[in-house]
């Protein structure tokens, strides 16, 4: 059997993603009807418009071009002057109307690229398009009760919701390239405002377009598009297997099929689901019922404007401003909830030192995040705010509290909801600084241990070190120890002077 890393250094991969995301506006995309469907009873967020009557006229949602450009200027695309919308014609049940009103050689948006990997070496993933279009109904299958017939039905609420596509070339040479491009692109998105971007919800789709070729190679192979993904995991799994399956059948001489094929979460593979060795033919003609929009310039540039730091501009004022780590500012930034998070935790600092942000980001990062992934909690509804955050730091800071005592507080905050200080005065948890009160635990720890001493005096140092561990037992963790272990330091000093 041909091990995967011999097809890798034989044949490369060659991946394109065609990524769909809802956009956040208040109606639908060519009508009035509300798009906060989720929750709704099936077939109640509808109209004449959405459910495809005959004799009824769409109307373009601004706010859903106002979206698109806005994206598109944030992924460094050209603004169109002049737009258009268009058929695409597919027999489909979730199209009410027979086809769906897309963009197809006029987009909004054409060109741009996407920087994936470190800030030191990025590297540029080219856009090829991003247009507007609204998204279908959806389809519920079902099975009569008692019997093995099946039957489907249809819920139109999602209809006409507006659907962004963003394009990319076949630029990416590897599944974690596909995902970094792909996780990118959901912080940009969420950055923006345009869409909430969460997979789980349906609001952020991704289909691949997979083939590989043998090295040094300029020609394309049969390309293969992957649907069925559903998380970033799952999206680099699938590419991941894909690659691999071709791999496979080109070492054995059998040919690649061009088709679609959907990812199997429970097998980790991909199934064939239909052939397209012919080219499908949408029918694309200029649609009739909404004429050309031209874009004006102000009005792109009063976008342009409003166009938020980005979590890449986020990760290098981070790194060259705060001085974190490029690991530590990626982490915050990755999600603009975190990095706000962040952002007002060190506003919040009274006397910020030049450690304050780093530390900050370290209790995020960390001890903070190992509850919010314990319990799938988004960071902006539990009970540690941004303001109990610095003042827990403050308070470490300050030596009121060491780092042990402070884990202890941040469990007690996030049960409670109560301040820092709070739970430090009702615990009894500050730190012990006077050097009076620790004295007395500090000769008790070497009354104790005589062997500590012994070994000590025969230069053994990590006794030491094993003293300030017992203070800090007798004390319960309560002990300030750098404070400690100059006690211990300066008690032992006199043992080891008193050596005959």
């Amino acid at each position: 059997m041909i091990s995967y890393n011999y097809r890798m250094s034989k044949y490369e991969a060659v991946i394109g993603l065609e990524v769909h995301a809802q956009l956040i506006t208040q109606s639908k995309m060519y009508c009035s009807c509300d798009t906060n469907y989720q929750q709704a009873e099936p077939n109640t967020h509808v109209c004449p418009v959405c459910l495809g009557l005959p004799g009824t006229l769409p109307v373009v949602n601004k706010e859903a071009v106002r979206a698109v450009i806005m994206t598109g200027l944030a992924l460094n695309s050209e603004i169109a002057k002049t737009t258009k919308f268009d058929r695409k014609n597919y027999p489909y049940p979730d199209l009410m109307k027979g086809y769906q009103i897309s963009q197809f050689d006029e987009p909004i948006c054409l060109g741009g690229y996407l920087e994936i990997g470190n800030e030191k070496i990025p590297r540029k993933i080219r856009v090829h398009r991003v247009h507007l279009e609204e998204d279908v109904a959806k389809l519920h299958h079902e099975t009569s009760i008692g019997t093995q017939n099946t039957y489907s039905l249809v819920d139109v609420n999602r209809a006409g919701v507006p659907l962004m596509e963003m394009v990319s070339e076949p630029d990416m040479r590897s599944a974690e390239e596909a995902r970094d491009y792909l996780t990118e692109l959901h912080s940009i998105l969420q950055y923006l405002g345009v869409s909430t971007a969460q997979m789980e919800d349906g609001a952020f789709r991704c289909d691949a377009n997979v083939s590989i070729r043998e090295k040094g190679s300029k020609e394309l192979g049969p390309k293969v598009e992957v649907k069925n993904m559903n998380s970033f995991r799952a999206v680099q799994k699938a590419i991941s297997f894909e690659i691999e399956r071709q791999s496979a059948l080109a070492d054995t001489g059998e040919r690649v099929i061009q088709e679609t094929r959907g990812w199997d979460e429970s097998k980790n593979i991909t199934v064939s689901q239909r052939s397209k060795e012919k080219a499908n033919d949408y029918r694309y003609f200029p649609e009739p019922d909404l004429p050309p929009l031209e874009i004006n310039l102000e009005w792109v540039t009063r976008i342009k404007a409003t166009l938020p730091e980005l979590p890449r501009q986020k990760i290098s004022r981070y790194s060259k401003e705060m001085g974190l780590s490029t690991y530590d500012a990626s982490l915050l930034a990755s999600n603009s909830k975190t990095a706000d998070y962040f952002e007002k935790s060190l506003g919040f600092s009274k006397n910020p030192t030049p450690q304050t942000p780093k530390s900050i980001a370290n209790w995020i990062n960390t001890e903070l995040a190992q509850y919010l992934n314990q319990g799938n909690v988004d960071i902006l509804n539990q009970p540690v705010t941004p303001e109990i955050m610095s003042e827990l730091v403050e308070l470490i800071e300050q030596k009121i509290i060491g780092s042990a005592q402070a884990k202890q507080v941040l469990a007690e905050v996030y049960k409670t909801g109560k301040s820092a200080s709070e739970i430090i005065d009702s615990l009894g948890l500050k730190q012990v600084s006077d050097t009076g009160e620790l004295q007395v635990a500090v000769l008790q720890a070497i009354s104790e241990n005589p062997k500590a001493v012994e070994d000590f005096r025969s230069g053994k140092d990590s006794a030491q070190k094993f003293l300030v561990g017992q203070v800090m037992r007798l004390t319960q963790g309560k002990a300030n120890p750098s404070v400690t272990a100059t006690l211990v330091a300066e008690e032992l000093s006199r043992y080891s002077n008193s050596k005959e």
